[in-house]
């Protein structure tokens, strides 16, 4: 390699460029706009009582525009990712952020629920696109070793959400109406606009253009196939509690309806801390934090489901499950980067899709024991056995490494060994 690199159309030295404690602004401009997404995500778990009594539908009816939202998701990352592949990447995040934020419009002024539900999956699936390419450009702006920080700042725009989105929301539908909570969330995406239209650079078009054909190869890698189940299974036995965390808290461990917007806070601000900790470490020791952090994850869960019928160990485990669960976020997504890196715009799409997934089937999971008549504290057993599934994949996926094996297609093409790869991946960064 020369003593420089290109990127994004500007020079940046080499000793520049492996500074892992500098932080390119437009990442943080990134995890700004995930807030707006991640909060309009999660929001109507506070609002679904409104909605569903101005529409005139059912509660269950109404949840139905949570999973439209989490489906679009898993269907839209990908999709929007080999759609805009060969598009530039700054003009393709303001067409998302800018129809995302029109999604939220229509949301406002839906006069039929049929009109709010389409205006969630088209949402979603702006936001899944938004996400995926994002996450591609913020892994182009930093060195190999700041991966898992670029995307600890990214889902830490997630964690903020759950702390002060969501009850933002919940909070603006209980004394302003439920579309009040929309239009903030409108409002949160112009502001997104405009940082991503100020502080994110026209990238470089490549001489040559990334191709569909070479960015599938990917999928031939079966460490891929191990990113993607892991991530769907660890994300989804922390969503399996989560999702009825309110009625274990009331109707297990005896708290007042008053306790919940609190305990749900604490979760997020363990989500906030657990991935501030994970980007740290998580570039020098991934497959450590990978283990350990899911590890904790089953043990508290085993914990909660033993404790569930006292508040205190309720509370203080919310929170810990929250740091363990969100301490492993960073190095899922740069381990999935790191054997796909031959596709970094198919790679964050397929992480995307991963935790979307497993933020469906967890839930999934936790109602069929709900209604196997097990109780809200078996949704804890149900979720530990989800987590300890995704720790026993990580042990072979870290055996696979160890092994040495030939590198698929998916991985030849960016590395043989640290060093190389390590030239390889800033090249790539022409080519996002």
């Amino acid at each position: 390699m020369t003593g420089a690199i290109r990127l994004l159309g500007t020079v940046m030295p080499a000793s520049t460029a492996d500074a892992p404690s500098r932080m390119p602004p437009a990442v943080y401009v990134l995890g700004l706009s995930v807030f707006a997404l991640g909060t309009s995500e999660f929001m109507l778990s506070g609002l679904l009582p409104p909605i569903a009594e101005d529409m005139g539908v059912s509660i269950p009816q109404a949840g139905l525009l949570i999973s439209a939202f989490a489906i679009g998701m898993v269907v839209g990352a990908p999709l929007l990712a080999v759609a805009t592949l060969r598009l530039p990447r700054r003009a393709t995040l303001v067409t998302l952020i800018t129809v995302f934020g029109l999604g939220q419009v229509a949301g406002a002024l839906a006069p039929t629920y049929e009109v709010l539900f389409v205006s969630r999956v088209v949402s979603a699936l702006a936001c899944a696109g938004f996400w995926a390419v994002g996450a591609a450009v913020a892994m182009a702006m930093v060195p190999f070793g700041s991966r898992a920080r670029a995307m600890a700042v990214m889902i830490g725009g997630l964690s903020i959400a759950n702390v002060l989105g969501v009850p933002a929301g919940a909070f603006l539908g209980e004394h302003l109406g439920w579309r009040s909570a929309f239009w903030a969330v409108g409002a949160a995406s112009a502001v997104a606009l405009a940082g991503v239209l100020t502080r994110i650079p026209p990238i470089q078009v490549p001489e040559q253009k990334p191709r569909l054909r070479r960015e599938l190869t990917i999928y031939r890698d079966r460490q891929v196939w191990l990113a993607v189940t892991v991530t769907a299974l660890s994300a989804g036995g922390v969503f399996c509690v989560f999702s009825y965390l309110a009625p274990l808290l009331t109707d297990v461990a005896g708290l007042g309806d008053g306790w919940v917007p609190t305990v749900l806070g604490l979760f997020g601000i363990g989500a906030l801390l657990g991935t501030t900790v994970g980007g740290r470490i998580a570039d020098a020791h991934l497959f450590g934090v990978m283990l350990a952090g899911i590890t904790a994850s089953t043990l508290l869960l085993v914990l909660l489901a033993l404790a569930a019928e006292s508040p205190v160990p309720a509370v203080g485990l919310s929170f810990l499950i929250g740091v363990a669960s969100f301490f492993t976020a960073p190095a899922l997504n740069a381990r999935m980067f790191n054997v796909a890196g031959a596709a970094p715009t198919l790679a964050a799409a397929t992480t995307t899709a991963a935790f979307n997934l497993g933020n469906t089937s967890g839930p999934w999971l936790g109602g069929t024991v709900i209604d196997a008549g097990l109780g809200f504290a078996a949704t804890a057993w149900a979720g530990a056995a989800m987590t300890t599934a995704a720790l026993g994949l990580v042990a072979l996926a870290l055996l696979f490494e160890r092994k040495g094996a030939a590198p698929s297609l998916g991985t030849g093409l960016v590395a043989v060994s640290s060093a190389v790869g390590r030239d390889a991946d800033r090249t790539r960064c022409e080519a996002v």
